[in-house]
């Protein structure tokens, strides 16, 4: 078995038989699974799946999970045990990822990042570039990688962002043998896998875009705030920094700094100052010589305003420093 895909769905009946149908229309030379693991969702996504299972059943292993399984953060649930339960069932040398209410749209994307890991041994993941789409219609649909981005990346890079779409992930299987206990604390399961993926291998990119993200009302990731995603970027951050034995902690404060910069921004055009000023102060902890986040004109413009105190200190350490922040207008 070369190839695993697993596709873990919870109440996406609209999408569910997108997602199966662009994984089973992939044309390979090499003998591939879809795994599918259902968590027990309260629309017909199930009946769906189990449907798609009987009329693929070489090709289709279908796991039904219960609600006994569910992970719950901060009141929430999660897929978090389902896309583990699935990761579990992988058989191939490879498993690729995609969440039930996104889809690939190219039928050479298996073969493509096969041959991309089988000719790039340094890489232990590899990605590619993805539409994004918005099913309100909010926003245009837009690819999510930047024309620059860099063919090989490494494990600095993906703690500063996560640049890979789930969606167009494919790594080597056993290359993360066992989640640690924080990996069920976090509300993200893609980034931490990411990282993890990274400690063992380079990351490669195929320029192409071949597959499509979808943002909805119903997505676990796109229904939070901007606010609840920043907390949950620092939650990460926290754990990942003693994960990784605090061998990263420079740039790691630095990306706290900057969490905590876009927080005190988010809470000053909420009205609430007190949170402004907390957060404020907590970006200048992280990152002593803050004086270069005053380049941002709406945190700069809010630490004038409502963290005046603030302010001058961030001014008076750019000062002893030499370095002064680019002139105001």
């Amino acid at each position: 078995m070369k190839v695993s895909v697993c596709i873990t769905t919870y109440n996406h009946e609209p999408y569910i038989a997108q997602a199966i149908q662009g994984a089973l229309r992939q044309e390979t030379d090499f003998s591939y699974e879809v795994i599918i693991g259902e968590d027990d969702s309260a629309d017909n996504t199930r009946a769906i799946v189990k449907s798609y299972a009987e009329r693929y059943p070489r090709q289709i292993r279908l796991l039904l999970n219960d609600r006994a399984n569910v992970i719950y953060i901060d009141g929430r649930p999660t897929g978090r045990w389902n896309l583990v339960n699935t990761l579990a069932h992988a058989r191939g040398q490879y498993v690729a990822l995609c969440e039930g209410d996104d889809y690939w749209t190219s039928p050479h994307k298996l073969a493509k990042q096969v041959s991309f890991l089988d000719t790039h041994l340094e890489c232990a993941v590899c990605f590619h570039n993805i539409k994004v789409i918005y099913e309100d219609e909010s926003h245009e649909p837009h690819t999510h990688c930047p024309t620059d981005q860099k063919e090989i990346s490494g494990l600095e890079d993906i703690l500063k962002s996560n640049f890979i779409p789930t969606c167009s992930v494919m790594f080597r299987r056993g290359v993360v043998r066992e989640l640690p206990d924080w990996y069920y604390l976090v509300r993200m399961g893609d980034w931490p896998l990411h990282l993890m993926n990274a400690k063992k291998g380079k990351i490669g990119y195929i320029d192409q875009v071949m597959g499509v993200y979808r943002v909805h009302s119903g997505g676990a990731w796109s229904s939070l705030s901007r606010i609840e995603v920043i907390h949950e970027f620092i939650k990460f951050y926290h754990y990942a920094n003693a994960h990784l034995g605090f061998r990263y902690e420079r740039l790691i404060k630095t990306c706290l700094s900057d969490c905590y910069c876009t927080l005190a921004t988010a809470y000053a055009r909420d009205g609430d100052i007190a949170k402004a000023r907390t957060y404020a102060r907590r970006s200048l902890a992280e990152r002593p010589l803050g004086w270069s986040l005053l380049k941002a004109r709406p945190y700069r413009e809010m630490l004038r305003s409502h963290a005046p105190r603030t302010y001058q200190l961030i001014k008076k350490v750019a000062t002893k420093a030499g370095c002064l922040p680019e002139p105001e207008s």
